[in-house]
């Protein structure tokens, strides 16, 4: 694996199962941005940089990725697609202020890593991404299907929503699967984050995460 250097960040170890095929997709409610905020997300979405695994060493980069693309396999096949995916998932998180493995999490939750997912609100991808967002904050030719574009929009999104309910990632996610005040979405997410993609190291983002009842 190529570009695995430039890098900053680490997290390894824990391997529970979640049904495979089993998603809980929900669709982020639209709520008018004003312009300032539109402009911030506008940026945020904008950068096409390559991605990379932001790692103090290429030794540890390669440690996740190999610890990372384990887990994955029994969901994504093909080795050089799922490697592709968890440094697009980790540059993607990274860049947004984000743990990595809350970010997998949530995927399995959303979609269980099914590229092309449509939940019945409309919601689209790994990360589920209502459409409205590509009108508010993209481009007319932004296709949500695409790894990269679906991972930006959909790590923006989240990171927006924490810092608009001051980190609480209870409510963020909430409002992420258009649930919020419910409890079963933000459990699941976090039991999916906590047990089947936690890494020991510390976590990039600090956050109210007990499950609730």
């Amino acid at each position: 694996m190529h570009g695995l250097a430039h890098v900053i960040f680490r997290l390894a170890l824990a391997l529970a199962w979640i049904v495979p095929g089993a998603a809980v997709a929900g669709g982020q409610a639209y709520e008018p941005l004003s312009a300032s905020v539109q402009a911030v997300l506008n940026r945020s979405i904008s950068d096409q940089a390559t991605p990379f695994l932001a790692f103090d060493t290429e030794t540890e980069a390669r440690r996740w990725l190999t610890a990372m693309s384990k887990r994955l396999a029994p969901r994504i096949a093909d080795r050089l697609q799922r490697d592709e995916f968890l440094i697009s998932v980790h540059y993607e998180a990274k860049r947004a202020g984000l743990d990595p493995q809350l970010v997998l999490g949530l995927i399995q939750v959303e979609s269980n890593f099914r590229k092309h997912a449509v939940s019945r609100a409309g919601a689209q991808g790994y990360m589920q991404v209502m459409p409205f967002w590509v009108e508010l904050i993209g481009r007319a030719e932004d296709n949500l299907f695409h790894l990269r574009t679906n991972l930006r929009f959909g790590c923006v999104i989240l990171r927006h929503y924490l810092d608009q309910e001051k980190g609480d990632l209870y409510r963020a996610l909430g409002r992420y699967n258009g649930s919020l005040g419910q409890p079963h979405y933000p459990n699941q997410v976090v039991r999916a984050w906590q047990h089947n993609w936690h890494y020991s190291t510390p976590t990039a983002v600090t956050a109210r995460v007990n499950t609730r009842g």
